[in-house]
């Protein structure tokens, strides 16, 4: 089956689970709007690419530049392809808060917040924020970019499923950590 998005067109190639490996590497660059990016695997060899289908499988509809990822790789015709993502971790380089509005917060307190079901009402990456709602209540939730980038993650999308930990902050409630929702299922079964 052959795929077609923009003028770049996608070969999908199934091939035998023995012929997957699992690899760590680093994001190089991924853009949603293309839906694809690339992985720099830590042990060398040419670009792993990610398909926007093997994020979302995995929960997530971006994922920031020089995040580490363990994934699953085939070798096609085209070259090594992510098939599925195990793990994101933020980028080495992230500061640990990036928000003066978490730097006043215990750490503990941060950490002890319970991860909450919610949904995307609308984020900015122009503009570096957006905002949420948990199920159950209506307040809305702040989202920072960097808090963002601190997950892994580069952008969001209205509608989207996510699990996140809420604070009071100063000015109100706010987002300190957020995941792809089947990911925090995962963790928790």
């Amino acid at each position: 089956m052959v795929l077609g998005v923009g003028t770049v067109r996608w070969a999908i190639v199934t091939t035998n689970e023995e012929d997957t490996r699992r690899v760590k590497g680093r994001v190089k660059w991924f853009d949603p709007v293309k839906g694809f990016g690339f992985v720099i695997a830590d042990e060398g060899g040419p670009d792993i690419l990610l398909h926007a289908n093997v994020l979302r499988n995995f929960g997530q509809s971006s994922v920031a530049d020089r995040a580490g990822v363990e994934l699953d790789v085939q070798v096609t015709e085209r070259g090594r392809q992510a098939v599925v993502i195990h793990s994101v971790e933020p980028p080495d380089d992230i500061e640990s808060s990036g928000l003066a509005d978490l730097d006043d917060i215990d750490p503990e307190v941060i950490r002890a917040a319970p991860l909450l079901p919610a949904r995307v009402k609308w984020f900015d990456k122009g503009k570096g924020f957006g905002f949420a709602n948990t199920f159950g209540s209506e307040e809305d939730v702040f989202v920072h970019i960097e808090v963002l980038r601190r997950s892994g993650l580069a952008d969001l999308q209205p509608g989207e499923a996510l699990a996140i930990r809420v604070i009071e902050g100063k000015r109100g409630r706010m987002a300190t950590e957020v995941c792809g929702w089947e990911m925090a299922v995962k963790g928790s079964g």
